[in-house]
């Protein structure tokens, strides 16, 4: 069979061989549990993560994949095993840290930010786990991660729209606390309450909290948020993030850590992205994020 002609989010050469390691030994590891080998793998692992970012950069439905990928259900599923078992949240970990030491920063971060953001859901997504953000008036789910001070993601927490910020920044700071304990100080918004301050100090980190001058008029980057701010842009050029499309909560963090994995992975090999804003060739827009 004829190999296929590369999709502009297929992964390089050099994307693949930062990102291969994980998924060879997840799959190795599995194999080891099962009973009996049988037959090997119909499906090349670079073919499914390929097909997967497809997904996360076009927004089509797993059952439009074109056909020249692995069938839908075979990709979807091992996306789904992929999102359960911790094999994204671990390429982000790993690809982060990479990209921190490229920057000439230490490869575990001192300080973050946090901050939440609020999306519609498709009607795919059980009403069970929206809700209704009163102060954007937005009826889905909420989005609360914590970046590095590059915009990197440490964490993310999806959550129905309704649940106050400050509890899903509790939440995301036990997690930033557990795993980088070298984390001792995080920004956030004046939407964050004080006892999410009180709880920080608890865990050992200063929390500040960051507001716009008063009479700011229209778009003012606030010192030490924007990096936040501008992950959150990031995340946008992935059609699948635009909205919720995802039935399960953990499914969209998922989608979260592949769309920020694609992002370092291309950072990583000086590689640009097309946005899908402008179809010009990527060669014209140098990669700002």
């Amino acid at each position: 069979m004829a190999k296929r002609r590369a999709y502009p989010s297929d992964l390089s050469d050099a994307r693949w061989e930062l990102i291969e390691p994980v998924l060879s030994a997840w799959r190795l590891e599995r194999r080891s549990r099962a009973l009996h080998f049988g037959r090997p793998p119909e499906h090349d692992l670079r073919d499914i993560m390929d097909a997967i970012l497809y997904v996360d950069r076009t927004g089509v439905q797993w059952r439009y994949l074109p056909h020249d990928f692995p069938p839908w259900n075979t990709v979807c599923g091992y996306f789904a095993k992929w999102a359960d078992e911790g094999v994204f949240a671990k390429l982000n970990g790993l690809l982060r840290q990479l990209l921190r030491e490229k920057e000439g920063r230490n490869g575990e971060p001192s300080a973050c930010v946090i901050d939440a953001q609020s999306v519609k859901t498709s009607t795919s997504v059980p009403a069970s786990s929206q809700g209704i953000d009163a102060g954007k008036k937005i009826v889905g789910r909420k989005r609360s991660i914590i970046t590095d001070t590059l915009g990197l993601l440490l964490a993310v927490l999806v959550t129905a729209a309704s649940v106050q910020d400050s509890t899903a920044g509790a939440a995301l700071l036990d997690r930033v606390a557990a795993d980088h304990p070298r984390v001792r100080k995080v920004w956030v918004d004046g939407g964050y309450r004080q006892h999410l301050v009180e709880h920080a100090a608890t865990l050992g980190i200063d929390m500040e909290i960051t507001a716009r001058k008063p009479g700011t008029r229209g778009f003012t980057p606030i010192p030490k948020r924007w990096a936040v701010e501008r992950t959150y842009g990031w995340l946008m050029l992935n059609r699948r993030l635009a909205r919720d499309y995802e039935s399960l909560p953990t499914r969209s963090e998922a989608m979260i850590h592949l769309a920020m994995t694609s992002l370092m992975a291309r950072r990583l090999t000086s590689e640009n992205t097309i946005s899908w804003r402008d179809p010009r060739s990527a060669t014209e827009h140098p990669i700002t994020g």
